[in-house]
């Protein structure tokens, strides 16, 4: 099913404080981020679920909502973004199952998203962050580290946002790129992955959000002097 039309509203300055862009911060990890990083910074909300950006932008003083398709971004959406010192790549999508069983449009469907869609973005917002010296960070996952059966889709866009991370680092060398490595994280993706497994769903053996917002705040208030490029959470 191809998916609705989202509305996309231009961005610009909104203070002198820094300014950080959250992708999938409607919920789960992405909104845990936008509200760690609310404290010191700017955040503009990305997300497909308007009504959802809407109220976590009502919570978080200094925020704006920025529904968006993020597959469909263009040069004018982000043409007032001129100077960005922070942008979290949060959203993603998991569709599982085996090989033999998955057409070609749910590989394009799952590339596009989980990473031509980041690749773009960034593109698109390099100048801004290189007038920063800006940080970029990927929510990536175990599954950017290790293939599993039925996970092939979804782990092959994971290696490549992976190397994606590892070229850009290699390439802007003023900017500071991390790749986060989280477990099983307790979300609504991954309830839907484990419907799709048949097991049954135990969020307190998974990681919480906040604790993988914790984990890019680490990456992002390392000291001048450090350049965290990779970090690998597991629940314990």
């Amino acid at each position: 099913m191809e998916p609705r039309p989202v509305k996309v509203h231009k961005l610009g300055r909104m203070s002198e404080r820094p300014t950080a862009l959250v992708t999938g911060a409607s919920r789960g990890v992405g909104a845990a981020v936008a509200r760690a990083l609310a404290p010191t910074h700017d955040v503009i909300l990305g997300g497909r679920d308007a009504q959802a950006l809407a109220e976590l932008a009502a919570e978080l003083p200094g925020s704006r909502a920025w529904p968006v398709e993020l597959t469909r971004v263009g040069e004018a959406d982000v043409a007032g973004v001129e100077r960005l010192d922070v942008l979290v790549h949060s959203a993603g999508v998991a569709h599982l199952g085996r090989i033999a069983d998955q057409e070609a449009d749910v590989w394009r469907r799952t590339m596009e998203v989980n990473v031509i869609a980041v690749a773009d973005l960034t593109r698109l917002l390099l100048p801004a962050l290189r007038r920063a010296g800006g940080h970029v960070v990927c929510v990536n996952s175990g599954a950017g580290l290790r293939a599993n059966p039925e996970w092939g889709a979804y782990a092959a866009s994971k290696f490549a946002l992976r190397a994606f991370a590892d070229a850009l680092r290699l390439e802007e060398p003023e900017l500071r790129v991390t790749s986060i490595h989280p477990g099983r994280i307790d979300t609504d993706m991954q309830r839907g992955v484990r419907g799709y497994e048949g097991g049954p769903y135990e969020a307190d053996k998974y990681l919480r959000p906040e604790t993988v917002a914790r984990a890019v705040l680490t990456a992002l208030t390392a000291g001048p002097d450090a350049h965290l490029t990779d970090l690998t959470l597991r629940p314990r």
